[in-house]
Order: structure tokens, then sequence, then C-alpha cells
């Protein structure tokens, strides 16, 4: 049985670089709605961001357990990796499916930092996580195509120069399955945004840097299709399980950080003449969420070991991101209600994290259609949906 490397010297390096953006760096970036540009800055120049590009083209070369080191602690030590980890998980359909030209043209850059590949275009208004029924397309004319349509959404697509899109090539009456006809293209967003790209952004209870997108027919070189044309839905789903094992990784920095943050505070809190920390009502739901984060935990290194080994981690990538999201979320609650009034007061973080770990409950997919999954994929039942 292969075992997951642990990553200690990273996870202490990466650990040393937050301490240069505390929590007054992520208040006032939250206050304002902006983008942790020097944050990321520090991350691409560390290399961090490109941990997972080979080395051929300039990256760490690292594997996905290196990955999910880095963006658990970046959230451990209070911060937020949402303003960058696409670059991670969007990774692997360019490495895996693009070709070398554009390998060649684009991983160098974006390991240098000179581009930002963090804009991932899948979900629209009237689909959802039905990817089969987006109604995005794109026309080709001679050597390119033109895109029409809307994406929302959408993280960092004002904050980075490529995007991964994902469209409808061929009708959807002229396919036997919906999930066909679906094709990928790396857009270049400078040129995108002067010819029929509008963002417009959603302000929502998060600083995510989320997005809506309208597409009037903006030119594609037919060039910049990954892979092949309507093979799109399978390039995508093949990059799930890394996003969803590194998405569990936050959150179990999150819960980590929650349950130091409400453990220092009982101890610390004087109520009564005792340490609040003392009265089992408050050790009780602390012990609680830490024990679910633990098991969480265990589930992440599961998908991560399978993965590494070149297995397919579904269903245990997919469980690794429930379980860690309700671990996280359980942290919150127990931290808020340690804090008491104190937990609502900016100052501490503490509402800043709690309102930033919900989201992982709802995406980048939802607890019920993971429950469906495994109700499916695992236990044979019926497919709901």
């Amino acid at each position: 049985m292969t075992t997951i490397e642990t990553h200690d010297e990273i996870r202490e390096a990466v650990g040393r670089l937050c301490e240069d953006f505390p929590g007054s760096y992520w208040r006032g970036l939250d206050e304002t709605r902006a983008y942790p540009t020097e944050f990321v800055t520090a991350l691409t120049e560390a290399g961090y961001l490109s941990a997972l590009i080979p080395e051929e083209y300039g990256g760490s070369g690292l594997p996905l357990s290196a990955a999910a080191v880095i963006l658990e602690e970046i959230h451990r030590q209070g911060g937020n990796a949402g303003a960058c980890h696409a670059q991670m998980y969007t990774m692997g359909t360019l490495l895996r499916h693009g070709s070398d030209a554009q390998k060649q043209a684009t991983l160098p850059k974006i390991a240098d930092g000179s581009l930002r590949l963090q804009s991932f275009g899948v979900t629209e208004p009237t689909s959802g996580t039905d990817t089969g029924s987006l109604r995005t397309t794109a026309r080709r004319e001679g050597d390119t195509f033109f895109v029409n349509g809307q994406k929302i959404w959408i993280s960092r697509s004002e904050h980075s120069d490529l995007m991964i899109l994902l469209c409808r090539t061929t009708p959807l009456e002229k396919v036997e399955k919906k999930t066909q006809g679906l094709s990928v293209f790396l857009v270049d967003m400078v040129e995108a945004k002067k010819n029929g790209l509008t963002i417009r952004p959603i302000r929502t209870m998060m600083n995510h840097a989320t997005t809506e997108l309208f597409f009037d027919e903006v030119p594609v070189p037919a060039a910049n299709m990954i892979g092949e044309e309507g093979k799109g839905f399978r390039y995508i789903l093949s990059g799930m399980n890394a996003e969803r094992i590194l998405i569990a990784a936050e959150c179990i920095g999150d819960a980590k950080w929650f349950i130091d943050k409400a453990s220092s505070y009982a101890n610390e809190r004087v109520v009564f003449g005792r340490p609040i920390g003392q009265n089992q009502g408050i050790q009780f739901p602390i012990a609680k969420a830490y024990a679910r984060m633990r098991a969480a935990e265990l589930m992440l290194h599961e998908a991560i070991r399978l993965y590494e080994a070149g297995d397919n981690p579904g269903a245990e990538a997919n469980m690794a991101k429930m379980l860690a999201a309700e671990a996280s979320w359980e942290a919150a609650e127990a931290c808020v209600q340690t804090h008491g009034g104190f937990g609502f007061a900016e100052e501490y973080d503490v509402e800043r994290k709690f309102r930033e770990t919900r989201l992982y409950q709802v995406a980048p997919i939802s607890t019920n259609l993971i429950l469906s999954y495994l109700a499916e994929h695992v236990l044979g039942m019926p497919r709901s949906y």
C-alpha cells in the first residue's frame, strides 16, 4: 500500500509566508471586496502556484499531496486560497489534454507568473450542475469559433489572463447523450474583453471575486481548442477528483483554524472566576469538531493516496469533500459559540472565516449531489436525477 508524503517543509514554508498576511490584511480586503494581489504574487514568486506544473515547463512537478498541503496551510493560517486555487485544479485539463504547442506557449508563463490561469467557465444560470444542458455555444467559421452565451459564478475572471471554457459545439438535438458535443477552449481573456466579452461582478457574502460573464460573438481561434471537439465533458470531468480533493484540504485547514481559535479563547476567557474551557458545555462541541475534522482528514488522505497511485478515487474524493466541508462548518459553529458576542466582531476574524467556510457545502458541488453520486455509483441505487 502506498502512502502519501507529508511535505512538512512545504507546510512550514507556506506558514512563514502567511505570517506576512495576517488577519488585518484579509479584513481589509473583505471590507473593500478587493482581490489579494500581493498575496497571490507572493505565492507565485515562491513557486507554490506552479507546484503541479512539470519541471520541463518551469514548474515544481510536485504531486497532488503537495498542492493539498499548500492550500490547507493557507486556510489554517487564517487566509483564503479561493483567490488562486483554480490554477491548481484547472491545470489538469491543460496538462492531460492540451497540445504540445498550447502547453509550450502557456505553462512556462503560468509558472513564472506572467500569465494567470484562474478562471474556469462551466456553470450557467439555467443549468447549474446539469452541465450537459449548458447553452453557451461555439460556432465555427474557418479557423475561428464564435462564442455566444452566459456563465455565472465564475470567480477570478477579472484577475485572470486565461480561462478554461466549456461550451457546446454540436447542438443538443444532434447528439445521442447530452454530455456529448461539448468542447473545451483556452480563452485569452484580455482579447476576449476587447471583442464581445462582458464581465459583471456579483457581490456575495464572502470576498470571492465572483462574476457573471456574457459572450456576444467572442472570437476564439480554433487552435485554442483543448483536445478533440465534442469530448470536452470528459476532459472537464477528469479534473473533478483533484478539485474535490483540493477543496477538501482547504476545509480541513479552516477546521483546524476554528478549533485552534476556539481552544485558545476557551483557555483565556474567564467568566465566574474560571476559564470557560473548564466547562464541558464549551469543551464538548470543540472536541467533537476536532474528532470530525480528523475523520475527514483521514478520508482526504485516502483519496490522495488513491489519486497518486493512479486509481480512480471518485467516491473517496467526493466523500472527502463532503466530510471536510461538514467538519469545517461544525468547527465554525463551535468557534462562534465559544466566543459568544465576540465571535461577531470583525477584529477576531471568526465571522469572516465563518462566512467563507459555509461556501463549501454548496460549491464546487453541493452535498446533496455528492450523496446522489454515492447512492448511485457506490450503493447501486437508481439514478435520482
